[in-house]
Order: C-alpha cells, then structure tokens, then sequence
C-alpha cells in the first residue's frame, strides 16, 4: 500500500486575473443582457426591485425613460462604492450603469415586440437579467445603488444588508401598486425571486478563485 506521503497533494493553480480587455467586453456583454431584459420588462409594464425597480417607478409615474432615471438615481451612490470598493469597481461600476442607460433606451430602435406575453416576458426578462448580472460579478462591476448602500452601512452601523435590501424592495413593492396592475405585480415579484435565485447560485465567496 501506499504511505500517505506518497499521495499526490492537488497542486494549487496560479490565480490569473482578468484583462483590462476581458473586462471591457464582459461589462458590455451583461450590460446588453440586463438592459434587454430591462425593454422586455418595460414592454409589458413589470419592473423589479433594487435601483432599477426604483428607475422602472419614476419611468411609470414621470414618462422620464428609464436609462435617464437610471442613471441619475446611481449618482449618489458612486461616493459610496469608492468608499466600499474602491477605484476600480466604482469605475467599473459606473461604466456599467451608463452602458445599461444608453442600451435601454437604444434596443427599442433595432428591436421591436409585436407581442409579448406579459408573465412569460417578465420571468424571462428576469432570467437574462441574472445572467447578465453574474457575467458583471464576475468581472467585479455591479450597477451600484442600493446594493451599496447596504453593504456601507453594514460595515459602519451594522446593519444586515440582506435585511436593507429586503426592506427597500418591499417599498418599491408597496409603492408599485399604484402604477402595475396586480398580475404584473405577482410576475415581478417571481422574477425578482428568480434574480435572486441565479445569483445566490452562481455567486457565492470562495466558489471561484478569480
């Protein structure tokens, strides 16, 4: 039999980073998936939650566009995320706002919907969405908000972010039933579940090693 030292010990491989070209094309990438979802949730008038959910109600109540209330609802958080993050993912970060901004309102000229069923395209848009979002994680971008904001007063209050954000998309949630109707409410609640679902299964510390 074989000692123990004669086992091979896995060799542990070299952490290789991403590219400064990698990144770009991966932040354009979940950029266009998210902000194509973010049409096909505007198509039927579904929203979701988080800063996004927050854009999707001005757009509603206002007839402001999406990608102008989108961005200009980040611009506060951008302090913050240098704060948390640092220069780099808050660089990274606003690119990816501002791409999502732009893409939103630019799909709509190359693609149009004749007909969109309203559940299916609410869960699906919410799918693309949490792909576009870990392929954004994954390259350490976010679209900012209120994602931020809960991890900073976490670290200096302590506060649970999972409970903030909980709490701020249940106002976005209450606020919404003034502007959606009920059916859409109940899809927009499933796909923000499925977001959730996608990223907790795909993004976890330690999963992967870049």
């Amino acid at each position: 039999m074989a000692n123990v030292e004669d086992i091979k010990q896995p060799v542990e491989q070299p952490r290789i980073g991403h590219t400064l070209i990698e990144d770009a094309l991966a932040i354009i990438i979940g950029t266009l998936m998210v902000s194509f979802g973010v049409v096909m949730l505007r198509q039927v008038g579904a929203l979701t939650g988080g800063t996004a959910g927050m854009a999707f109600l001005a757009h509603y109540v206002t007839q402001i566009s999406f990608g102008t209330a989108f961005f200009i609802i980040n611009l506060p958080f951008y302090y913050l995320s240098f704060r948390r993050m640092g220069l780099p993912f808050t660089l990274k970060t606003f690119a990816a706002v501002a791409l999502v901004s732009v893409f939103s309102d630019l799909h709509p000229l190359f693609v149009h919907f004749d007909h969109l069923q309203p559940f299916y395209a609410t869960l699906f848009a919410n799918v693309i969405m949490g792909i576009g979002f870990i392929v954004l994680f994954r390259h350490k971008a976010s679209l900012g908000g209120v994602n931020i904001l809960a991890l900073f007063l976490q670290d200096k209050y302590g506060i649970r972010a999972g409970k903030l954000q909980m709490g701020v998309d249940c106002c976005i949630v209450l606020a919404s039933l003034f502007v959606v109707s009920y059916e859409m409410l109940i899809a927009s609640v499933l796909g923000a579940v499925i977001v959730n679902l996608i990223i907790a299964m795909n993004h976890r510390p330690g999963r992967y090693s870049v």
